[in-house]
C-alpha cells in the first residue's frame, strides 16, 4: 500500500462517490441476494447491520430478505467509541447519533453487545483479498468486535461492499479484526476464519 490510511479512504470515498444511484441500488439487491443464498448466514438470531451513509451500500434489501428467526439491529454508539446493538424494524423511533447517522432510540439496558449477535454486516471504505477491511478510521468495528480476534464467529463477520473498494493489499494493524467473508455485486470471498 503506497498511500497513507487517509489518503486511501479519501480516494476510496471518491470510488464510491462516483457510483450513480441506479449502480447504488442494483449492486444492494446483488449482495442481498448473494447473503440469501449463504445457508451458513441464514441461521436464526440478532442480525446486525448498519444504516448506510456516505454512499455506504444500502442494505435494505437484505432487512428485506431476513430468514425466519432472524432479528434487524441497528448499531448504537456508546462510550468508548464501542458500538452495542438494538432490534429495528421499519417505523421504529431513530435519533441521529452525535455523526448524524440514525440509531434506534432505545434505552441502554435493551441493547445487545456484539457477542450475541449470530451475524454482523460490517461497512467498510475498502477491502483486499486477505479479509483485511479499511473502515472510516474511528475503530467503532474493531473495538467492538475485538473478541473476535480470540476466538471464531458467531457472529460472522460479513463486509458488505461495491467491487470498486477493492484494494490490492491493506497492511493489517494489530487492532484490526478482520473479515469471515465479504459479498459485493460481484462476488462472494471467504476467508476461512
Amino acid at each position: 500500500m503506497n498511500a497513507t490510511r487517509p489518503e486511501l479512504r479519501s480516494q476510496l470515498r471518491a470510488r464510491r462517490a462516483a457510483l450513480a444511484p441506479g449502480e447504488r441500488l442494483a449492486a444492494a439487491d446483488a449482495v442481498a441476494r448473494r447473503l440469501a443464498d449463504r445457508p451458513e448466514l441464514r441461521q436464526p438470531g440478532y442480525v446486525g447491520g448498519y444504516w448506510a451513509v456516505g454512499g455506504e451500500l444500502p442494505l435494505h434489501s437484505v432487512q428485506l430478505r431476513l430468514a425466519p428467526g432472524q432479528v434487524w439491529c441497528l448499531p448504537v454508539l456508546q462510550p468508548g467509541k464501542q458500538l452495542r446493538f438494538a432490534p429495528w424494524r421499519p417505523g421504529d423511533p431513530l435519533v441521529n447519533n452525535r455523526y448524524g447517522i440514525p440509531e434506534p432510540e432505545v434505552a441502554p439496558s435493551s441493547t445487545l453487545d456484539p457477542s450475541q449477535l449470530v451475524l454482523a454486516l460490517v461497512p467498510l471504505l475498502g477491502f483486499d483479498r486477505a479479509g483485511n477491511r479499511l473502515g472510516m478510521g474511528g475503530g467503532y468495528y474493531d473495538r467492538s468486535f475485538a473478541f473476535r480476534r480470540e476466538r471464531p464467529g458467531p457472529p460472522w463477520l460479513v463486509g458488505v461492499a461495491y467491487g470498486c473498494q477493492e484494494v490490492p493489499a491493506l497492511a493489517a494493524e494489530a487492532w484490526d479484526v478482520g473479515l469471515d467473508a465479504l459479498a459485493t455485486e460481484r462476488e462472494w470471498l471467504s476467508f476461512g476464519r
